[in-house]
């Protein structure tokens, strides 16, 4: 059933900020056909070579699987920079554009995923808090440099039968050492955050700038709360969507839908468009 009290409420949140903070979760783009890996059932169903081997999400992304068997590693992290290349944002992404387009401040985006949607759906790089880095660019494993560098040039052929990367091995332009994602991963002391902490920069010269936004939270899951916490740490106004763990604490400045990111920033961008929200102003 959906709560029309809380689009409404939703929408006059948006209405009254001057810039939307975007904190995205894995739930985001599952509208847009992207697994979210909860729980092993749904990491194995992705990748049944490894539910057969015993080896499950932690242990998969993680550095020491670059170091004990890169091939499988790279089957694993190469079939998903090639699914996140393929795969479209879902419309979702372009109503928050449409939304943030209408605020003086526009838009600012903290996401823990690594798929590199929202700037296919065209928000900035400039724009992007990307807090586990991103699996479009990569790291020396040696850390021979504290840089990262595009994946552009690397196009994985994966067996995923077997989870298994066929061609070549991604260098270090430097050292020629291995190659892997620029991913926090778990129990990941060799992650290169040169890239993640310059974002993290311009978010609170943003932060700064703005003097009204809201937090619009978007599938941020619990397993993991890294955007979870920081949307509700903010001490915002703040929309929390999550189809599963939506609750919030209920207060005059906070809203919670039960719903898919996707259907809720549909129903909010039809609450907003009956306030007359997108209307030119004269």
């Amino acid at each position: 059933m959906v709560d029309k009290y809380g689009l409404i409420k939703a929408a006059q949140l948006i209405a009254q900020s001057d810039g939307l903070l975007i904190a995205a979760g894995a739930g985001m783009g599952v509208d847009s056909g992207l697994p979210d890996f909860r729980g092993n059932d749904g990491f194995w169903k992705s990748y049944p070579a490894l539910q057969s081997s015993g080896v499950d999400f932690r242990e998969m992304a993680s550095p020491s699987q670059f170091w004990s068997a890169p091939r499988m590693a790279w089957g694993f992290y190469g079939h998903r920079l090639a699914l996140y290349r393929r795969t479209q944002p879902h419309a979702g992404f372009g109503i928050l554009r449409q939304i943030a387009a209408k605020l003086p401040g526009q838009a600012f985006v903290y996401t823990s995923n690594v798929d590199g949607q929202f700037q296919k759906a065209g928000f900035s790089e400039l724009r992007m808090h990307e807090c586990h880095g991103s699996i479009h660019h990569l790291q020396c494993m040696n850390r021979c440099r504290q840089s990262t560098w595009p994946a552009d040039a690397f196009e994985p052929l994966v067996d995923q039968q077997a989870c298994r990367l066929l061609n070549d091995l991604p260098v270090c332009p430097h050292c020629g050492g291995l190659a892997r994602p620029n991913v926090l991963m778990f129990n990941d002391m060799e992650w290169v955050p040169a890239r993640a902490e310059q974002q993290r920069e311009r978010l609170e010269s943003w932060l700064q700038q703005v003097r009204s936004p809201v937090v619009v939270e978007l599938g941020a899951g619990t397993a993991v709360p890294t955007v979870r916490s920081f949307g509700a740490s903010q001490g915002l106004p703040f929309i929390r969507i999550n189809i599963r763990d939506a609750y919030v604490r209920p207060s005059l400045q906070r809203v919670s839908l039960a719903m898919g990111a996707l259907p809720a920033l549909e129903e909010i961008h039809a609450a907003l468009a009956d306030s007359g929200f997108f209307r030119p102003v004269a």
